[in-house]
């Protein structure tokens, strides 16, 4: 996990935008619920009237309020009101309008019991029907008239008396849910607007209207605070997933032999596209998921703790059970994930196989076995990633049951609230919706665990991979090369080890390669001959002695600079997905057309080059798949040659061309590479019979250095080479000229010691 917030962290900036849009978004979805809540409530039930302290209300209305008034208060409440005899059509109080939020709730705490007694006598219920009895039988009968309601006996009665059973009254209001104070007083106040003749229906529409207009508001922002996150989210992903394929690539590039040993083609190749695409996803995910699910969930309890206390228990017990399908859920299917990206790699590598190795297959008709080996590996990852799709199959049923059941116990509990005054319908209708918020915060991230595991082992993968330290790397401070030793090339006393090997692969080789000869190497299979020309190159380093080339150490001058002087042929000839032209000029970019048409026709290539209809700009597919392979080899060299390094290495680079080919390109190259180093690694001996140095490799270890003809005499294991390649005449004129060389030799030593005497 820290490997994903790490790759995204590079992009902070997005970042911060996305989590401030993030905050918009949230605060527009909290906020639709209470606006649902205030249409049914206020809208719908209370008519679109939601002040609990009238702003208008009739003289003889306000009387009967003051009634149930102390007196010490009566005052107080008038302080806020001031008459209004021409704008409704009886004398009435107005608020004022320098009356303070603060000094409105204060209004609202003395009117609510009033409010609510008033409103109780005036709608004659079998409570007031009885408290008015009690009351007409305190006062004589002749005060008493048919005409007199409550309100006039009140005003008979001391004020002492009205007091006193006033504060009875209010001990008994106390008991009341707020819920319902509140209710009464909306009525009440409602009952006075159209005492006044207000337009109850225009006052309705435009509530609704001003709260459904807020609501579209609030949907529009959240909507385009929702689209810019994704696109802010997509931009990040895939900037994180461009920079991380560059990283990779340039890592890669930049590997030795030895790293390619710890990391196979195939999982290279999966490590750079559906790792990056794993991470890349789950970036996007995470901007857009993860990061949403606890701002709405923590404010979606907030919101519920304001809207209702005593349901949160509800909260509790889903965020509870959700918790526990998830634990589950990691439970099982984690060891899985981390299986799975290993069986993509077995896929691909097998794929790979197959596909190149095509040929073969076909030709030993082994074409079930390799269907077989590619079913067992594609089944594996099938069955894997069933039991994970099955594992989010099984995870949605559970959370929709969670869901609902919620719903309902949310509408049970919510049920008896309203039935005892204790909560509206809008209030569980936005509690509801609250919930669902909680519960979708959780959802997301429940669903969000399945990926998870997967791109934090890809994520591991990939990093992997940045983090693997490549063995060849440049001296802090390169030296320079020699410009009186160019091409000068020296191995001393070089022994070589592969890394975590036991025992050495070459021992204590030491030999020099001079400007304008050629050495070649031969050995049987296996002895080393591939192995001590990449150490040229550095494609490994030397375990002991040194290479030294121009008079500098390889392993003290740049990469660059080495092998910018290098002019290199594989045994394996590789070619680039485009044109003749341009794999000829791979190592030469800026060469001119002349250049490339000579190292074309050194290399013997223009004959079949001028055949093609598109001479040099015949295409050539991806690995050189569309030429044969002496072809192959052929451009490989040309490649090399049109480079004009001061160093050629050809290894084992003539074993697909026939021998008058050989004999042709091997005249030409020693006319055309006069000034330069060439190193030729070889089986055969007749390509290497006329080079100025040999050098013979046994299990790793010099054999013998020196021409064909001395060989021929001096080396046993050069001779065994050579009597399994030569006819019997040419090893004795091989012999016979060899035995002829000495006999000169020795001549001119006698001649020459009596002149120094």
């Amino acid at each position: 996990m820290k490997n994903l917030f790490k790759y995204a962290s590079v992009h902070w900036k997005p970042l911060l935008a996305i989590i401030v849009i993030l905050f918009v978004q949230a605060y527009c979805d909290l906020s639709l619920p209470a606006y649902t809540s205030d249409i049914v409530n206020v809208g719908i039930q209370q008519g679109g009237v939601e002040d609990q302290v009238p702003e208008a209300i009739s003289t003889e209305e306000m009387e009967k309020l003051l009634l149930f008034v102390p007196e010490e208060d009566q005052q107080k409440i008038l302080d806020d009101y001031q008459e209004d005899d021409t704008t409704y059509e009886t004398d009435a109080y107005v608020l004022k309008d320098t009356v303070t939020e603060e000094e409105t709730e204060e209004l609202a705490d003395l009117l609510a019991g009033p409010m609510m007694l008033t409103a109780g006598f005036e709608s004659g219920s079998d409570m007031t029907q009885q408290i008015e009895e009690q009351l007409k039988a305190n006062i004589p009968p002749q005060m008493l008239t048919d005409d007199m309601d409550v309100f006039d006996i009140m005003k008979l009665l001391p004020a002492e008396q009205r007091e006193t059973m006033m504060q009875a009254m209010e001990e008994q209001l106390q008991d009341m849910p707020d819920t319902i104070l509140d209710q009464a007083a909306v009525s009440y106040v409602r009952s006075t607007y159209e005492n006044l003749g207000m337009d109850m229906d225009g006052i309705q529409l435009n509530y609704l209207l001003t709260t459904g207009g807020k609501m579209v508001a609030l949907a529009f922002l959240g909507m385009a605070a929702s689209v810019m996150v994704g696109f802010l989210a997509s931009r990040v992903g895939a900037a994180t997933g461009r920079d991380l394929r560059s990283q990779v690539f340039h890592k890669v590039v930049g590997f030795s032999n030895n790293e390619f040993d710890h990391f196979s083609t195939a999982s290279l190749i999966t490590r750079s596209t559906n790792d990056i695409q794993q991470i890349q996803l789950i970036i996007v995910m995470l901007l857009r998921i993860v990061l949403y699910a606890p701002i709405l969930a923590i404010g979606g309890i907030i919101q519920v703790f304001q809207t209702n206390v005593s349901m949160s228990w509800i909260i509790a017990l889903a965020v509870v059970l959700i918790a526990l399908v998830i634990l589950v859920l990691f439970v099982v299917a984690m060891p899985k994930f981390k299986i799975l990206q290993s069986l993509v790699d077995k896929v691909n590598l097998v794929t790979r196989e197959i596909l190149t190795g095509l040929p073969v297959i076909r030709a030993f008709s082994t074409q079930k076995h390799e269907e077989k080996r590619f079913d067992d590996a594609n089944m594996a990852l099938t069955k894997t990633n069933l039991f994970v799709n099955r594992a989010m199959t099984f995870m949605m049923p559970v959370m929709m049951l969670v869901m609902n059941g919620i719903s309902v116990l949310i509408m049970w509990t919510g049920a008896h609230g309203i039935d005892n005054g204790q909560m509206q319908v809008g209030d569980m209708m936005a509690f509801i919706q609250y919930t669902m918020q909680i519960i979708m915060g959780f959802l997301m991230l429940c669903m969000l665990s399945i990926m998870l595991p997967r791109a934090a082992v890809a994520a591991d993968r990939v990093q992997e991979v940045l983090d693997s330290q490549t063995v060849i790397h440049d001296p802090e401070r390169a030296e320079s090369f020699k410009k009186e030793e160019k091409g000068l090339l020296c191995f001393n006393h070089v022994s070589f080890r592969y890394p975590g090997a036991d025992e050495n692969v070459l021992h204590d080789i030491t030999f020099t390669a001079k400007p304008g000869e050629t050495t070649a190497i031969i050995g049987s299979t296996g002895c080393g001959k591939s192995t001590l020309v990449n150490l040229i190159p550095r494609f490994y380093d030397v375990t002991e002695g040194s290479i030294t080339l121009d008079g500098a150490d390889v392993r003290n001058v740049s990469q660059h600079e080495l092998r910018d002087k290098l002019g290199y042929v594989p045994q394996k000839g590789i070619l680039f997905s485009g044109d003749i032209a341009s794999n000829i000029m791979f190592g030469n970019s800026e060469g001119s057309e002349k250049e490339m048409i000579e190292a074309a026709q050194i290399a013997q290539a223009t004959e079949f080059i001028d055949s093609k209809p598109d001479g040099y700009h015949s295409s050539i597919s991806q690995g050189g798949t569309n030429v044969s392979g002496g072809q192959k080899q052929r451009l490989s060299i040309a490649r090399a040659v049109a480079k004009h390094p001061e160093v050629f290495i050809f290894d084992d680079s003539f074993s697909a061309l026939d021998f008058k080919t050989d004999v042709t390109l091997r005249k030409a190259l020693r006319q055309n590479t006069k000034d330069s180093t060439v190193i030729i690694v070889a089986q055969r001996i007749s390509t290497i019979m006329n080079a100025e140095q040999i050098i013979v490799l046994d299990e790793g270890r010099i054999a013998g250095i020196g021409t064909h003809r001395e060989l021929l005499r001096n080396c046993e294991v050069y001779q065994q080479i050579a009597a399994s390649q030569l006819s019997e005449s040419e090893l004795k004129a091989g012999k016979t000229d060899a035995d002829e060389q000495n006999a000169a030799n020795s001549s001119d030593s006698r001649e020459e010691v009596p002149s120094h005497a």
